[in-house]
Formats: structure tokens, C-alpha cells, sequence
């Protein structure tokens, strides 16, 4: 969920990772603690005991990597469709305007799990969908109506006044809003996008219901092969774990960075 905090100049969203800031020694603290913790009991378990912590991690890069592949590909396309989203849902034609608003309230309504069973299973019937492209489909498409919320807020975040000057000074409506509005909006926004960036690559996981060799399922595949449920899982949440906080950090370090160009 994205909200503005009083000063308009930040929006937060309270179901992702906790991204550290500058200067908020309890909570950089904190990330370092699990962060460098996990990455010690990561590397520990195999060395320590390598059957059969080391040979799950054998297991585990070709999942890695389709994880990543269905998370970055989905972020790509659910971005594109929040911009569109967000420009539709501030837009003074009527007709956009509904459009843009009933998809999210649709969208927004029914669970992840569904829309993966729904476009894979259901309108796989009469498209031939692949897994992969189902997958990818369906998260661009969950995570597309709630970039869409970001998107407006971070928009209508940013003075009216911008825009009328920009108007004065002969820019038209869509100059202003691509040269002046969206770059200020993209440093508003950003730790929100990052967000929901984590917690697509955690709703990943889900795709493995689809058949697909992600992170998870190869987890499981494992442990179904050895019965080492316990192992093998401990294996995928640590390396899920490692994952979340080091892109939690990626994105202070952007947010920090963009802070620092915009003064």
C-alpha cells in the first residue's frame, strides 16, 4: 500500500522490505546484522556439513536464475503498465480515466495465485500460453494496477504549481509532464518501485505452481528426492533472504544517490 507523508515529498508502502536509509543507524543496524548474518549461516551450513547443505546449493543456481528472469522481465512490463495506469487514472478523459480505474480496482481484487491459475490454466485453453510467458503475464499484470497507484500519488505529489509554470513558459500539457513532472516524480516514487520490485521477486515463488524450475521448485524437487524438507528449504529461505536484503540496500543506494542530484 503507498501513502504520502505530510510533507508530500515521499511515498512509503508498508507490505515490502525494509529498505535502509542514511543515517538511521538502528535500522542500517539492523540490515547488516541479518544480512551479514545470513550470508555467514549460508556459506557455514555447506562447509560445515556438506551433505547435503552443499549439494541443495549445487542444486539451486539454475532456479536462481529463472527467478530472476521472471522477476526482472515482470518488473519491466508492470512498470510500463503503471505509468500508463497512473497517466490514465489523472487523465481528464473520462473514458482513459475509468479505464485505468476499474483495472485496478479489478486487478487489486483477486489474489496472485488466481490470475497465475487464470491466464495459465483458463485462457491457456484457447491461447496455447506457455508457462514462462504465463507467469510473466500475470505478475506485469498483478503488480501493473499497484505501480498504477504509485504512479498518481507520486504525480499528484509533485506542486500544482509546476505545471502551470511550465504551461506559462509555452510547454503543452505532455512536454510539461515528460520533461518536467515525471523526473521529479521518479525520485519521489523510487523507494516505492524498489519495494514492490522485492516483493514480486519474493511473489516469484508462486510461479513454481506453474510447472516452472524456479528457486522454490527446485527446492522442492530436491527434497522430494530426499526426503530433506527441513534442509532443503532452510537452503531456499536463506538464499531468498540474501537476495531481498542486498536489493533492499541497491535501492537505498539509488534513493541516496537521486537524493543527491536533486539538490
Amino acid at each position: 500500500m503507498a501513502s504520502l507523508d505530510n510533507n508530500h515529498t515521499r511515498i512509503e508502502v508498508t507490505d515490502g522490505a525494509l529498505i535502509p536509509a542514511k543515517g538511521d543507524k538502528g535500522l542500517f543496524s539492523s540490515w547488516q546484522i541479518t544480512f551479514f548474518g545470513a550470508i555467514i549461516v549460508l556459506v557455514l551450513l555447506p562447509v560445515l556439513k556438506p551433505d547435503p547443505y552443499f549439494k541443495i546449493l549445487k542444486f539451486l543456481p539454475d532456479g536462481i536464475f529463472v527467478t530472476f528472469q521472471v522477476t526482472v522481465m515482470a518488473i519491466v512490463c508492470a512498470t510500463f503498465i503503471g505509468l500508463l495506469t497512473g497517466l490514465g487514472q489523472i487523465s481528464r478523459n473520462v473514458f482513459f480515466n475509468r479505464v485505468a480505474t476499474v483495472y485496478v480496482e479489478l486487478i487489486r481484487g483477486i489474489p496472485l495465485l488466481v490470475q497465475l491459475f487464470y491466464i495459465y490454466f483458463a485462457l491457456g485453453k484457447f491461447l496455447n500460453i506457455q508457462g514462462m510467458v504465463a507467469a510473466v503475464i500475470a505478475m506485469a499484470v498483478c503488480y501493473g494496477a499497484y505501480m498504477g497507484e504509485i504512479f498518481r500519488a507520486g504525480i499528484q505529489s509533485i506542486p500544482k504549481g509546476q505545471m502551470e509554470a511550465a504551461i506559462a513558459l509555452g510547454m503543452s500539457r505532455g512536454q510539461a509532464l515528460r520533461l518536467i513532472i515525471l523526473p521529479q516524480t521518479m525520485r519521489v516514487i523510487l523507494p516505492a518501485i524498489g519495494n514492490e520490485f522485492i516483493a514480486l521477486l519474493k511473489d516469484s515463488s508462486l510461479v513454481s505452481v506453474l510447472a516452472i524450475s524456479d528457486l522454490l521448485r527446485r527446492g522442492r524437487e530436491f527434497a522430494s528426492t530426499s526426503f530433506l524438507y527441513f534442509e532443503s528449504y532452510t537452503m531456499v529461505a536463506l538464499v531468498y533472504l540474501v537476495f531481498t536484503l542486498f536489493l533492499s540496500r541497491l535501492v537505498a543506494i539509488m534513493e541516496e544517490r537521486m537524493a543527491y542530484r536533486g539538490k
